[in-house]
């Protein structure tokens, strides 16, 4: 039964992946090719961390919408014991859900600034420590955007979670293909997230819900909170 409900999926994404013209305006990912043609690894940690220290006076989150994001979280678990936060740069967001939820929240950041901001560790949030693997009640990040490889970074969060956990993903206008650039590598339009998400998967984990984030920058036209959930 669940080879079916994969193909489906796959079938489902592919689709929707044809007829929305992933290399058009609705979904970009920058490439960081080297002078050999590979992967260039370095020269993509070397731009985050700069784009990090430029940009380590400014503040992308909001308090009221993590605020509203953890009581959608505790309508899920009344007593969770462990978050994670990753691309925190200032590291507000650990520290709001915290005091929000009553427990440790860790926050993850690429570049050696880490160490300046409280419950902060230095991190590729691509990769995962061992003792993050099964542990986390949730993860939040609005930073998907920095991504190099999406689905390995929602694949790698995915598996930190418990049975019950979710992943949170901050994603707004400002998230959209037309945004990307060598500091914002992915970016993709709002309709397009679930089905990207099930392509990614395999069938393995899912958007569930969309929330409305009661606070939206100025210079945004809307700024919403997706939901993934693994399969049970």
């Amino acid at each position: 039964m669940l080879h079916v409900l994969k193909k489906v999926l796959r079938k489902a994404a592919k689709t929707f992946q044809t007829n929305a013209g992933l290399n058009g305006g609705t979904y970009k990912l920058h490439s960081y090719v080297g002078k050999n043609g590979a992967f260039d690894y370095e020269r993509y940690r070397k731009i985050q961390t700069e784009g990090n220290k430029s940009k380590i006076g400014n503040v992308w989150v909001k308090q009221e919408n993590i605020r509203a994001i953890a009581d959608y979280l505790k309508t899920r678990n009344s007593a969770p014991t462990f978050g994670l936060c990753h691309g925190t740069r200032r590291g507000l967001e650990q520290k709001w859900f915290s005091e929000e939820l009553g427990c440790p929240v860790l926050g993850t950041e690429i570049s050696d600034t880490a160490t300046q901001f409280p419950n902060t560790v230095q991190q590729d949030f691509h990769e995962a420590r061992t003792d993050w693997l099964s542990a986390c009640d949730f993860i939040y990040s609005n930073s998907f955007d920095h991504s190099f490889d999406p689905a390995k970074a929602l694949r790698t969060w995915v598996s930190c979670l418990k049975p019950g956990g979710v992943v949170v993903i901050e994603h707004s206008s400002a998230h959209e293909a037309s945004a990307t650039t060598e500091r914002d590598p992915f970016g993709a339009a709002l309709h397009l997230m679930p089905y990207l998400v099930l392509q990614w998967s395999d069938g393995d984990f899912f958007v569930t819900k969309i929330l409305d984030m009661p606070a939206v920058d100025k210079k945004l036209s809307y700024t919403k909170a997706l939901i993934v959930e693994a399969r049970n």
